[in-house]
């Protein structure tokens, strides 16, 4: 008798969309990794993080504890201070990664009577913040503000939409006027998830929202450092009573270990680098529109394919089909292109895409190169 767990993974298999843990031992060009800003691989950076000083650091590699115990420090605190001060807003919580910081807020802040809105191409995370928050949650149609107000006419309680500021899968941005119109017309509280702003746009890399000046329109926002910033962690801004609430009920902060030291001076160092060198913004979007442009001259739109429009480093290119997906991947890969499929279920089947993602590190032969290589498979 198989158990089900095992049936599960036999049935995945079957479907063609099992996943596995992989990485190359190749030197293949990057069109994989978040790293869009190429902080990660930065030798400066790398530089300047370990330049700090861990004199009178008690707990030199691990934090010793979560916060509420032995986790907490000086520095931790004032890094806190430093990301409200850089993202427009009266208090920052730091936390392990953005996955854990939405679950934290969405499951903790909205009350049994309450509703939960979200974009239906929200991050999983999301989702399973609000599966776990006792008030009830919707989605509503991929930033459709028309959908939005269907759901908010028959929601209960305190109102809270959640959207994300760009979408990992598909690339875009969010409908900011009509959905901020649409939530004050109800009275819904706003939360913004910045995974994938933070860095790329903004004075100092705060994030598309605070670039666009509508940040006051949010309740709370969650900015991560994994991406564009090229280290790790997150953090949730807003008011203080807020970071407070958060303090108090939010389990996936409370119970968890705080972040080791080596991370708050990583994060730090990423932004001050940052500042330092913002001309990687614009370098990122000249190259995002090198890729377009090149994309439409050589490829343009394809029967069997299609690319969706995007301003940002994620460019998705839709090819139907798990095992069509992967066998594209495949052959890129094997002519020297980190180019990973993106399978059925994580997108919608039918949906299935390359995700290239594109980087100040790829050079425009790199670029040529890599849509050349596409071009000659479809």
């Amino acid at each position: 008798m198989k158990l089900d767990f095992i049936k599960k993974l036999k049935e995945r298999e079957d479907n063609g969309n099992l996943r596995r843990l992989s990485y190359s031992t190749l030197p293949l060009i990057d069109f994989v990794s978040n790293d869009y800003l190429s902080l990660s691989r930065s030798e400066d950076l790398f530089q300047q993080i370990n330049s700090y000083s861990y004199q009178n650091i008690i707990h030199k590699n691990g934090s010793a504890g979560s916060r509420l115990l032995a986790g907490n420090s000086q520095p931790i605190e004032e890094l806190e201070n430093k990301l409200a001060g850089i993202f427009k807003a009266e208090a920052a919580l730091l936390f392990n990664s953005g996955y854990v910081a939405n679950l934290a807020l969405i499951s903790s802040l909205p009350q049994r009577s309450d509703t939960i809105i979200y974009d239906s191409l929200s991050h999983v995370c999301i989702k399973e913040g609000a599966q776990l928050s006792p008030a009830k949650s919707f989605s509503f149609r991929h930033n459709d503000a028309t959908d939005l107000e269907r759901k908010l006419k028959n929601a209960q309680g305190q109102k809270f939409v959640v959207i994300e500021s760009i979408y990992s899968m598909d690339g875009d941005q969010a409908c900011f006027e009509e959905i901020i119109s649409v939530a004050q017309k109800y009275e819904a509280q706003l939360l913004v998830d910045e995974a994938h702003g933070t860095g790329l746009f903004g004075s100092g890399g705060n994030g598309l929202v605070c670039a666009l000046g509508i940040e006051q329109k949010f309740l709370a926002r969650v900015y991560t450092f994994g991406k564009a910033m090229g280290v790790h962690g997150a953090c949730i801004v807003g008011s203080q009573d807020l970071i407070d609430y958060l303090t108090n009920f939010a389990r996936s902060f409370i119970y968890t270990t705080a972040l080791p030291i080596h991370s708050i001076f990583s994060i730090d160092a990423a932004f001050d680098y940052l500042s330092q060198n913002i001309h990687l913004q614009s370098d990122s979007q000249e190259i995002i529109q090198f890729f377009n442009q090149y994309y439409l001259d050589k490829i343009g739109q394809n029967d069997d394919c299609y690319k969706l429009q995007s301003q940002t480093p994620i460019q998705p290119i839709v090819i139907p089909g798990n095992q069509k997906v992967k066998n594209i991947s495949m052959l890129l890969q094997q002519s020297g292109f980190d180019v990973r499929a993106i399978l059925s279920p994580t997108v919608a089947a039918g949906t299935e895409r390359l995700r290239v993602c594109i980087h100040t590190h790829n050079s425009k032969t790199e670029i040529k190169n890599l849509i050349d290589c596409l071009s000659s498979q479809l």
